[in-house]
């Protein structure tokens, strides 16, 4: 059977839209029901019906990052409600990027803190969290750099991934390139692994103990110009799909690791001058933040959705609306918390 992706081509002027006055948008969770859950920085999340109607559900509500006097304030401060996952009991597991922690937060708002420390140590700049079928919960930690910032850069690996489960929390793999999402494949046998500074995809075969067997880079060692890889899902062909942030890319690799770059909305002397302070290893906010255009600024997921999961839903860290478009394929399905969804 040939690739549908080989074929596929996305005209941002096709694209349709989700939501509305939405804050970093960076992750997005759906429900077979046809609701979208959009991270926000008002400190929770925003559930988006199908009519189009919305609502916040908050753990604290925040103003911060509305009303912060600069960008690097923004992206560096206050509640930041990064990577979601679905909870056994519907509950939201919630990465803050902001606080540095991993949170539970329920349907109405309560919250608390599952994990802020590890192995007595802060846990670091908490990014994303996947729960498996195996109800078990792996956590990406960028950095153990306070200002993220700082560690865009080529020379640092101390990114790792814990491992939460049964109220224990351990590291099973570590020295990457600022963690970003992971994914399992549909047999759940690797985990891949985003490397955002890295600039490429890392893979793990994962053991029934959640220790790793093998660790091996899927695709190319990097993924061309502008390679900051942030979030990825796959699709029932076997295509990872993924973004890059600060160029604002939506890429493809096959199932033999060929990569197809479906969309490209970044600004290419803004990514270019960006990469130039990247590979000098002093990456300067003005020049950072000056990325960032198009259909999903800071472009950072992928979420598929929809009765036949072909809806694509893209997530964004300075977008106040989601992209969507029909995908040539269906993408796998989530871990969701029952049947009845």
């Amino acid at each position: 059977m040939t690739n549908p992706v080989l074929d596929f081509g996305l005209d941002p002027a096709t694209l349709q839209y989700a939501g509305h006055d939405l804050q970093r948008p960076e992750c997005i969770l759906a429900e077979r029901n046809g609701v979208l859950w959009a991270a926000d920085a008002r400190g929770g999340v925003m559930r988006i019906h199908p009519d189009g109607s919305q609502q916040i559900i908050n753990q604290k509500h925040s103003d911060f990052f509305e009303e912060a006097a600069d960008e690097a304030s923004r992206y560096l401060r206050g509640t930041l409600p990064n990577g979601l996952a679905f909870a056994r009991n519907g509950d939201f597991l919630i990465a803050n990027f902001g606080t540095d922690r991993l949170e539970l937060m329920t349907r109405t708002g309560e919250s608390r803190v599952l994990a802020d420390t590890l192995d007595g140590r802060e846990i670091g700049k908490v990014n994303f969290v996947l729960r498996d079928s195996k109800d078990r919960v792996w956590v990406t930690i960028s950095t153990r750099v306070k200002n993220w910032m700082h560690a865009l850069r080529t020379d640092l690996k101390d990114g790792y991934i814990a491992l939460w489960q049964n109220g224990v929390f351990r590291i099973v793999a570590e020295g990457f390139g600022f963690t970003n999402e992971v994914r399992f494949d549909a047999a759940e046998e690797w985990l891949y692994v985003v490397e955002t500074t890295g600039g490429c995809i890392t893979r793990l075969r994962i053991r029934d103990d959640g220790s790793v067997a093998e660790r091996e880079t899927f695709g190319p060692s990097n993924l061309g110009k502008g390679a900051w890889p942030d979030g990825i899902a796959f699709d029932s062909f076997g295509n990872l799909w993924g973004t890059m942030v600060y160029s604002d890319k939506l890429f493809v690799l096959t199932p033999q690791g060929d990569l197809r770059v479906i969309l490209d909305e970044g600004d290419p002397a803004k990514v270019d001058a960006l990469e130039q302070q990247f590979f000098a290893n002093h990456v300067t906010e003005d020049v950072l933040f000056a990325t960032g255009r198009g259909v999903a600024p800071w472009m950072a997921s992928v979420t598929f959705a929809g009765p036949d999961l072909r809806t694509a839903y893209i997530g964004s860290l300075k977008g106040k609306r989601i992209p969507f478009f029909t995908a040539p394929v269906p993408g796998l399905p989530m871990v969701h918390w029952n049947d009845s969804l």
